[in-house]
């Protein structure tokens, strides 16, 4: 149980309750599923971003090189050169590698930290977009200054940039591995008689997603019915999308068996 620094804030968004508690974030969805995001303090974040600073001072080296040989040829063009691609490498650097890799760059995958919707929903390109461009406002007037201190007086530890863009920052969980035969028992998994799309499936699942299927499973005798049935649809829908199973392996499962087999295959090959 984390410690609260004073009351919790509580908000209803987009059906989902939101919770905010010092250090953590938790949502929980109008189908009962209830999820925590343990938040990166600023100290975390900062340590990714030596990184990442590391990374574009590489970056402006490059450009650097780029625009002598240009220069070369005209001073005006390689004034307006190096104008473009220092921007691409301080401002494209965080946009470019936080959308390929939902939400993180470099230094923050060394961390394991991700860059997330404050509530829990699908980051949009939008959102990564603001997020980069305020960077330089939050860098004020040297060494983060200003991001860093307003990060430091918000229970989210967001930016400005993140409260921009409605992100937080938050640590990605370790799932240990479960005890599947309690979890997802079988006698008999269909999806197993294909290793290869197996393999597949284990190579293109997110681990976000496998949290999601194991908090569902775990949570799931305390839902209604209907919510239920929703939620496995939903993670059945994710799954399937990933790897195109035959027919024949999938007759006769539910959402939910099929949900289930999935994540028997997944921790099979660990």
């Amino acid at each position: 149980m984390l410690r609260t620094r004073g009351p919790d804030r509580i908000s209803d968004v987009c059906g989902a309750r939101v919770t905010i508690r010092y250090a953590a974030l938790e949502i929980e969805t109008p189908e009962g599923v209830v999820f925590s995001y343990v938040l990166a303090t600023p100290v975390a974040r900062s340590f990714a971003w030596a990184i990442d600073a590391a990374a574009i001072g590489t970056l402006c080296y490059l450009v650097d090189r780029v625009v002598a040989n240009v220069g070369n040829v005209s001073h005006d063009w390689a004034g307006a050169l190096t104008a473009i691609l220092y921007f691409v490498a301080q401002t494209g650097y965080g946009m470019i590698l936080e959308w390929r890799w939902r939400g993180q760059t470099l230094g923050k995958r060394l961390f394991r930290l991700r860059v997330i919707d404050a509530q829990g929903l699908r980051l949009q390109f939008s959102q990564v977009a603001i997020r980069n461009l305020l960077r330089f406002v939050d860098s004020l007037p040297l060494l983060y200054l200003i991001g860093g201190a307003t990060a430091m007086l918000n229970a989210r530890y967001q930016r400005l940039g993140d409260m921009a863009a409605n992100t937080v920052v938050a640590r990605e969980p370790v799932w240990e591995e479960p005890d599947i035969e309690e979890l997802a028992p079988a006698k008999y998994n269909s999806l197993a008689a294909y290793p290869n799309l197996a393999a597949r499936l284990r190579s293109r699942v997110e681990p976000e997603a496998v949290g999601l299927a194991l908090t569902a499973l775990g949570q799931s005798t305390g839902f209604e019915a209907s919510a239920r049935l929703k939620v496995f649809r939903e993670l059945a829908q994710y799954f399937r999308g990933l790897v195109a199973f035959p027919e024949e392996a999938l007759d006769g499962l539910t959402d939910e068996q099929y949900v289930r087999s999935v994540l028997r295959v997944v921790f099979a090959g660990r």
